[in-house]
């Protein structure tokens, strides 16, 4: 096949620059100087017509002489050269134990079932009513304006809304754990019992002041923090007296994808072991 001389390639252009430098001088133009905008508008219309201009009612293009070249590919070095002074160290893969899912949800579940104790307490201690925390629950999706008596009282609606929505929460942050607690197998206790806790009541805290004022005002932050490191506590206790897994990070892919590939798995011998055959 005979290669040719010259091959036809877009002719250059300018105008696509000018074009987006006008779209600026106008966006720049509503915040300072209205005369920026029209000097803009000038620059985006002009990019506009002579960017079409180039390509209707036929396309500009140019001859690009081709340059024959040979490639070769070579090197000098016969063999791998290694940094030397330096003592090879397999690479750590951490944690090289984990938790299993089941251990996240068993301390999930252990975790809310204490929670909601703690705030049915606390329902019971403010005089509110014992429904009253799962109420406020419910609250943050359907929010309510009652007093403090009514939304302490029982409502069906609200009672088959906030059962499945703290188990699943529960459940979320139990698998969390599972996840987490390897990272830092020293302190187990401190980190889920503590330090994650505190760090989400605060930025709840935090949110809950912009998203829903009222829900905010009406919770009680001292119990709410208590029942989160109720939560805590428990939690991370179920998760971290399970038994670990290794990890199959140390796995390829394929394996861990449950691929059969040739040359990574071993081979299936058909019929008895070869000390058997003996």
């Amino acid at each position: 096949m005979q290669t040719p001389d010259n091959i036809e390639m877009p002719a250059p252009t300018a105008w696509p620059l000018v074009l987006a430098f006008g779209l600026t001088l106008i966006a720049a133009g509503m915040v300072t100087a209205a005369s920026l905008s029209i000097l803009g508008a000038i620059l985006t219309v002009a990019g506009a017509v002579g960017w079409f201009r180039q390509v209707l009612p036929v396309e500009s293009h140019e001859a690009i002489p081709v340059v024959q070249q040979e490639v070769v590919i070579e090197t000098s070095r016969e063999a791998v050269e290694r940094i030397g002074g330096i003592r090879e160290i397999p690479r750590a893969w951490l944690p090289l134990e984990t938790y299993p899912i089941s251990a996240g949800v068993k301390g999930g579940l252990a975790g809310g079932a204490v929670m909601a104790v703690l705030a049915a307490a606390f329902g019971l201690v403010s005089g509110n009513g014992i429904w009253y925390p799962m109420n406020l629950l419910v609250a943050g999706l359907l929010p309510t304006t009652g007093t403090a008596s009514q939304i302490g009282a029982f409502d069906l609606q609200h009672f088959l809304i906030a059962i499945p929505l703290h188990l699943l929460i529960s459940l979320l942050v139990g698998l969390l754990y599972g996840v987490m607690l390897p990272i830092a197998p020293k302190r187990p206790i401190l980190l889920g019992g503590l330090a994650a806790p505190l760090l989400w009541s605060f930025l709840i805290h935090g949110c809950l002041a912009v998203i829903n004022p009222v829900m905010n005002q009406r919770i009680d932050w001292l119990w709410f923090v208590l029942s989160q490191i109720g939560f805590g506590i428990v939690a991370g206790l179920v998760v971290v007296r399970s038994e670990k897994i290794h990890t199959r990070q140390v796995m390829p892919l394929s394996v861990r994808m449950g691929i059969e590939a040739p040359g990574i798995i071993g081979e299936h011998r058909e019929g008895p072991p070869e000390d058997q055959r003996r």
